[in-house]
């Protein structure tokens, strides 16, 4: 199944590359307008939400928070900093394709040991 996603600002572009490549349809914050403007996650969040698309971050214990107050989205994948972009984006591929949506949802994905 293909997810729709959004890539906060400073999710790696090479692992957005490599989940565009294994069918997703990800949208980045320097794609839709928002860069270098600072915007807040819960305003991530939110325009995510609007677009009806998953956020893909690295600011885990934010948007962990956020979900925990704001159930109510498109989903969340709260990401650990993995440098082998290609098996990051292999193990966000795997998690979310077995969802049939990622709404309401917090999924995360941990570099392994």
């Amino acid at each position: 199944m293909v997810h729709r996603l959004y890539a906060d600002e400073n999710f790696p572009l090479q692992v957005v590359v490599a989940l565009r490549q294994l069918g997703h349809e990800v949208l980045t914050v320097q794609d839709s307008g928002h860069a270098g403007q600072a915007v807040s996650d819960p305003a991530i969040l939110t325009f995510a939400s609007s677009q009806q698309r998953a956020v893909l971050t690295l600011n885990r214990r934010d948007f962990i928070r956020l979900h925990e107050q704001h159930p109510r989205h498109a989903g969340i994948i709260a990401c650990t900093f993995d440098m082998d972009f290609i098996r990051q984006a292999n193990r966000i591929h795997t998690a979310i394709v077995a969802c049939d949506s990622l709404a309401g949802q917090i999924i995360r994905i941990n570099q392994p040991a």
